[in-house]
């Protein structure tokens, strides 16, 4: 049966929450069955490779000229110690940690392909972004910088500042190597260095120049929001078209900082997608365009965002009041995101009120879910999610006016499915007569005309056309590392590490090390923390990684320049082992929808190996304190550190 599209708030004539969640799992399957594609992920294509949406990859914020006016930082046969992959917030955290162990920065390159540092906040500069995450606990060595965010949920701009202001703080400003896209490691055991091809494109007529380096380290900090994807079949469309990876102001008008889009006046837009991107794109488009029309395919669940600038009255005596306190503030939202509230909730906002989120955050429970418990573990989320599922689908009800647009934005799965948004100016954009709502009932965009996207044989004529369609999926080839990073990673006898993902799933220790490929830190997403604070995952996996090499090389001493670092098969085995155990605690994953985060529903061919590729199940708070407690105990087990 289909659950009525009547107040969902409370349950109707006597039924039980246990009846009402019944009833809502059955709207979800026939919901989620309405999207499934045999071709599952496969319905995308990276920009990157394909001739028609290449030109939507290129860096339009690059300075070349600046660029290569600056001595080059990294030339031709230098030998380092320890080469980074990645120069966003991640990159930088591993650097600053690995000074922060007693490495110089001097030692320390950042090689990326964009034309400075910031990542995800490089690339992304659409008009309306913010970080979805509390800014206090997002933005990474807040109480080291002295810094204060101007916002509780910080905007692009100053986040894309702030990380200079890392890079300013600990004296990396000028260990970036930028444009530059490393293709190839290979271990050399004579050495005991990575032998590293990189290419870097300086933006010359002869653009391409390659370097061949070598280094002691290597720190795969690539990230998960990198490679853009859109649907294969737009390729026709003739008009403007970009990615909000890669917004396009010549088109739009306006900048990051002064997003008046004049260019927009008078046009046609399209936006496909509704994700949490979306949803802070639209309101400002909706501001500009003659008609704004918005291609949904499933509903996000749209809370309240709350934003405001911070006091700093508040910010000195409550917030920032004491040593520590960011690390508690963390640890206190991983409480509440793990369902374990055991004081006050610090944060206090969408994400901590969000119970049933437990289901991919993970929680500390004992005993161990076994198969038999999958059933009752799914209903258990499922009634966690039953009020806050409804009063967002309210939230749409009272806010958007037009009864058939607003029960079209209702989201009909768990919480726990897509990422939850927030956003005060979303739905509201929904009640102006320029802003048209697309549902395509599941189905996507049929095709593209020239000037036109086609849904259910109806034809939408556009003059701009905004691809807000999300990127490559991290559990995408079970989260193998070098995929990820778009290299080629040769360890020990030439043995490729796709080769060994591929032979028996993740193999790591902690998710940071795996054997056959010495000094070589991998970050995840297999096997380490989860936590809707995507970052904080690195700052945990960047203090592991510097405490390993600094340890090594400290333990070596004289010999510091041979050691190579490497888990055993044993340990790798025990970790993943401990991993795959507890798979069943992410069984709710398998009722969601298709989405990014289920890799769009495609489903591993060999589900063991699936499950070694999961995260670690017990919370993020108890990942961490693994890892402390692993690094306390001083011997390093697990791990050989050889020196000849």
């Amino acid at each position: 049966m289909l659950v009525p599209a009547l107040n969902p708030s409370a349950p109707t004539n006597g039924e039980t929450l246990e009846g009402k969640a019944d009833a809502l799992n059955e709207k979800y399957e026939q919901e989620k069955l309405k999207r499934l594609r045999s071709d599952g992920n496969n319905q995308y294509v990276e920009i990157e490779s394909v001739d028609r949406f290449r030109a939507l990859a290129v860096d339009r914020w690059v300075d070349h000229a600046k660029l290569n006016s600056q001595p080059a930082n990294l030339k031709d046969g230098d030998n380092i110690k320890i080469l980074i992959l990645g120069a966003g917030y991640g990159g930088l955290l591993y650097a600053i940690r690995f000074i922060q162990a007693g490495f110089q920065p001097k030692d320390i390159r950042l090689v990326d392909v964009a034309g400075g540092f910031g990542g995800t906040w490089y690339w992304n500069r659409y008009p309306g972004l913010m970080c979805d995450v509390e800014s206090y606990t997002y933005m990474p060595l807040l109480e080291e910088t002295g810094y204060m965010p101007k916002h509780k949920y910080a905007y692009g701009p100053e986040l894309l500042e702030y990380a200079t202001i890392m890079a300013r703080h600990w004296d990396l400003e000028d260990k970036g190597v930028f444009r530059s896209q490393i293709k190839t490691y290979e271990w050399n055991e004579a050495t005991r260095r990575w032998n590293v091809e990189i290419h870097m494109n300086r933006g010359l007529s002869d653009s391409i120049v390659s370097l061949k380096v070598s280094t002691q380290f290597v720190v795969l900090a690539n990230g998960i929001l990198n490679h853009p994807k859109v649907a294969k079949n737009l390729q026709d469309f003739e008009g403007d078209m970009f990615h909000t990876a890669r917004w396009n102001y010549d088109v739009t008008g306006g900048s990051p900082t002064q997003p008046t889009l004049t260019g927009l006046k008078g046009t046609r837009v399209g936006i496909i997608g509704t994700g949490a991107t979306a949803v802070q794109v639209v309101p400002q488009v909706a501001k500009w365009a003659k008609e704004l029309y918005v291609f949904q395919r499933t509903p996000a669940a749209v809370g309240e965002r709350g934003q405001r600038e911070t006091n700093l009255e508040e910010w000195k005596n409550v917030i920032a009041r004491e040593p520590g306190w960011q690390r508690r503030r963390v640890e206190n939202f991983h409480d509440y995101l793990g369902n374990d509230q055991r004081e006050e909730d610090l944060v206090n906002d969408g994400w901590t009120h969000m119970k049933s989120f437990e289901g991919v955050a993970g929680k500390l429970h004992d005993p161990v879910l076994l198969a038999k418990d999958v059933p009752g573990h799914i209903k258990k989320l499922i009634l966690m999610d039953v009020e806050r599922s409804s009063d967002l689908r309210e939230r749409v009800r009272c806010i958007v006016n037009d009864a058939k647009t607003a029960a079209s934005l209702m989201a009909w799965y768990p919480g726990w499915c897509k990422r939850p948004t927030f956003h005060d100016d979303y739905l509201p954009s929904f009640n102006l007569p320029h802003v048209h709502l697309v549902d395509t009932d599941g189905k996507g965009v049929d095709y593209a005309t020239k000037d036109a996207l086609v849904v259910s044989g109806t034809e939408y004529p556009l003059d701009v056309l905004v691809l807000s369609t999300g990127y490559r999926a991290p559990s995408a080839n079970l989260g193998e590392p070098s995929v990820m990073s778009d290299v080629t990673v040769r360890g020990r006898n030439g043995r490729l590490l796709s080769e060994k993902w591929n032979a028996k799933g993740a193999a790591t220790l902690h998710g940071v090390l795996t054997h056959d490929f010495p000094n070589f830190f991998i970050t995840g997403p297999a096997q380490t923390g989860n936590t809707s604070n995507l970052l904080y995952i690195q700052n945990v996996l960047s203090q592991h990684c510097a405490y390993i090499a600094a340890k090594a090389t400290a333990d070596a001493d004289k010999f510091a320049d041979r050691v190579a670092v490497e888990v055993t098969v044993d340990a790798e085995e025990e970790w993943s082992s401990i991993i795959a155990a507890e798979s069943a605690w992410y069984a709710p994953l398998s009722i969601c929808t298709p989405s990014y985060i289920t890799n769009e529903g495609s489903v591993a061919e060999d589900q063991e190996k699936m499950k070694r590729a999961l995260p670690y199940p017990q919370g993020m708070n108890m990942y961490t304190a693994v890892l402390e407690e692993w690094r306390a105990e001083g011997s390093m087990r697990g791990v050989e550190v050889t020196v000849d």
